[in-house]
This record gives structure tokens, C-alpha cells and sequence, in this order.
């Protein structure tokens, strides 16, 4: 039998503080507090959240209490962890349309019933600017100028403004509210999860521990899956956008997706053939999210399509500055006559992007998406 402790500390796990600390209340069968926090800076949560989920599901299945975060306050701010240009304010109008979303999507994985939800301007937006203003008295400007993102920015002659410094000491404020036990969330959160260590020291709480996962790298091969940098896969996409989204990744990628986003990693490694390899993966993200079935109907449909030789060897590619209609795209690129053509082919369902049927005339294209003219008319559009 496989020892539960050491496999929810080590398994998909880059680093843990304290450790030692964490695995004595485990092994002492304490019900710990759970904390993870997600800002609904777009509607999707995607494969890359759905790391940290599985993982606070490994702690629900066991009894633990999963503390989830929308942080709809916290949005309007801008985690900077990570970027090096300061983040795009959101509408609060656009905030609470995207946090709608989060309650639903959270619960394809863990068990909402058993999980204690919270939006952060629960505390933020009632408490208001004199108590934040106290907190913040608790927190250095050398200590929140140590994290490597700054750092870099400073260098670089980039700004930094200050509510993106506020943002670490409001994560780690939530820390506090909800008298998290253990953090959890991706290595580029390090930084802010060590911030609530702090704040609760100092306010007089016990530290929490961390867990720091590893991060999934996005569709393009190159940096995390990001709702900002639209290289997601997110957890409602149609089974056919997700499968096919699946098998455009580098094969670079197949072994640690399969290690992140799935339970059948040995199973994976062990196939030869990478298109093959790459197949199993797709099926079992869309089995994941969707159903068997489901699955199933997506993999023949993309083997219909694009192994059997119902497409030509060369798919002609297009590349745009920005996302665009796509028959304005298809059109301006004389890939059709006009936007009244395109208006036609939608009509009588000529159009697909990524093995999905397009029934809006005013579809936007998606990063990387194949898209289909008839039976033989192949474009792929890069942005």
C-alpha cells in the first residue's frame, strides 16, 4: 500500500514549508484548513488550475477542509507574480461576470457540498482602506521588493505600481481571514503564499504551510497555461476543441501533461508512437471533463479528419496581429469572396474551427485554431 502522507507531499509537489511540520499534523490525523485562491481575471478556469484542484481534491478525499478563493477584490489589483508588465484592469462589471463561472467550473473537480467558498471582497470591500492601511504597516517595502519578478522589472527600467505591491500582502490577508492551515497553488506563487506566513505571524495566527506545484506549460510549448497569453485549455471547452487543442501541444509536452492532468502518466510514457501517445492523452483530458463517450466521439471525429488523409499534407497558415472575426480574417485574405459568403457557408454548416461547428457569424478565432471550408479547404490561423 502506498504511503497517503508521502504521496500527497511528494506526488506532482516541487516543494513543501515546513515539511516536517505538515507531515507530523497529517500523520496525527488533524482535519487541516486548505486554502487555494483563484482572481476571475477571465471566464475559464483551465488545465492549469485543474493541477492545483486535483490536488486539493487528494486533501477533500481524506476529510480536509478546502478553503476556495474567488478573488473578485483581488482581480481588480493584479497578480504580478510572473509578469513583467503590470496587468490590464479589469471592469468590476467583467469581475463578477467571470466569477460566476468559477463556482461551476470548480465543481468538476472537487465536491462543492464539502467546500467552503469564499469571495474576497467579503472582508476587502467591507473592511475598507483604514484596516487595509494597518495591515500594511505589518509589511516591509525591502521584503516585497525581494521577489525575483520585481527585481527584474527594476533592472529593466519597467514601473511598478503600487497596488501590484499591495497585491502579495492582500493574498496573504486572505491567509488570515479564513485561518488557512495549509496554501496551496503553483511555484510562481511561492512568494505570495510565504507572504501569509508572515501576515499571520504577525497578526498573531499560526503560519501556514505551503505546497508548491509545478506549473503546466500552455498549448504554445513555451509559458504557462495563461488566460492572459491564450494558450489554455479550459475545463468547459466543447469535447472536440479540447481534444483537438490537446493534440496541437509540442510533443515536448506529452510526458508532463500527462504526469499533470491525468492519473495514467505510466500508461502514457510506455507508448512508442508519439502521435499515439498524444491520442491517449486527449482522450483521457476530455474523459476527464466531459464523459467516455464523449471522448470517444472526439477522438474519431479528429481521426476523421485529420488522419485520414481528408486534408491536404500542407494546411495553409495565416498569421494576425489580433483576435478578429473570422470571416473578416477569411475575407480580407481572400480565402473566401466576402463576409456575405461566409454568412452563407455558416448557413449551411460549411464551417469548423478545430473539429466544432461554427453557427455565429461573428465567431472570433482562438489562438492556433485549424480551421475547416467545406470538406477540403484547410487554414490555420496563428495570432
Amino acid at each position: 500500500m502506498p504511503d497517503t502522507t508521502e504521496q500527497l507531499l511528494s506526488h506532482n509537489v516541487t516543494e513543501v514549508i515546513e515539511r516536517k511540520h505538515l507531515e507530523e499534523r497529517l500523520r496525527a490525523g488533524e482535519r487541516l484548513r486548505i486554502k487555494h485562491g483563484a482572481d476571475p481575471t477571465a471566464p475559464d478556469l483551465h488545465l492549469g488550475h485543474a493541477v492545483i484542484l486535483r490536488k486539493l481534491k487528494e486533501f477533500q478525499d481524506l476529510g480536509h477542509k478546502i478553503i476556495f478563493i474567488i478573488g473578485d477584490f483581488t482581480a481588480r489589483i493584479g497578480d504580478p507574480s510572473g509578469r513583467s508588465t503590470a496587468r490590464p484592469i479589469l471592469s468590476e462589471r467583467q469581475i463578477k461576470k467571470n466569477a460566476k463561472t468559477y463556482f461551476r467550473q470548480a465543481g468538476k473537480i472537487l465536491d462543492i457540498k464539502k467546500t467552503e467558498i469564499h469571495q474576497n471582497s467579503e472582508w476587502f470591500a467591507r473592511e475598507g482602506w483604514k484596516e487595509i492601511l494597518e495591515i500594511a504597516d505589518k509589511f516591509t517595502v525591502q521584503r516585497i521588493l525581494e521577489r525575483d519578478d520585481f527585481e527584474k522589472r527594476i533592472k529593466n527600467g519597467t514601473e511598478i505600481t503600487m497596488r501590484e505591491i499591495l497585491y502579495p500582502l492582500m493574498q496573504a490577508y486572505d491567509s488570515v481571514k479564513t485561518k488557512s492551515d495549509v496554501e496551496i497553488g503553483g511555484v510562481d506563487q511561492k512568494f505570495n503564499m510565504l507572504a501569509g506566513r508572515t501576515l499571520q505571524r504577525r497578526m498573531k495566527q499560526e503560519e501556514q504551510d505551503i505546497i508548491c506545484l509545478p506549473l503546466l506549460i500552455g498549448t504554445d510549448g513555451e509559458q504557462k497555461m495563461s488566460k492572459s497569453l491564450d494558450n489554455y485549455i479550459g475545463i468547459t471547452e466543447s469535447s472536440e476543441q479540447m481534444f483537438g487543442k490537446t493534440m496541437s501541444i509540442p510533443d515536448k509536452l506529452i510526458n508532463s501533461w500527462a504526469e499533470l492532468t491525468t492519473e495514467i502518466s505510466s500508461e502514457i510514457k510506455k507508448i512508442a508512437n508519439l502521435r499515439d501517445a498524444k491520442l491517449r492523452l486527449a482522450y483521457e483530458i476530455v474523459k476527464n471533463y466531459h464523459s467516455e463517450k464523449e471522448a470517444e466521439k472526439a477522438r474519431e471525429n479528429f481521426i476523421k479528419i485529420f488522419q485520414k488523409k481528408e486534408f491536404p499534407e500542407k494546411i495553409e497558415t495565416l498569421k494576425i496581429n489580433s483576435q478578429k472575426e473570422l470571416g473578416d480574417v477569411l475575407a480580407e485574405n481572400k480565402i473566401i469572396e466576402s463576409k456575405s459568403e461566409f454568412r452563407r457557408l455558416i448557413r449551411s454548416g460549411a464551417i469548423e474551427s478545430d473539429g466544432s461547428l461554427i453557427k455565429d457569424t461573428h465567431f472570433l478565432i482562438k489562438k492556433n485554431s485549424i480551421i475547416r471550408i467545406g470538406k477540403k479547404r484547410f487554414v490555420k490561423i496563428l495570432i
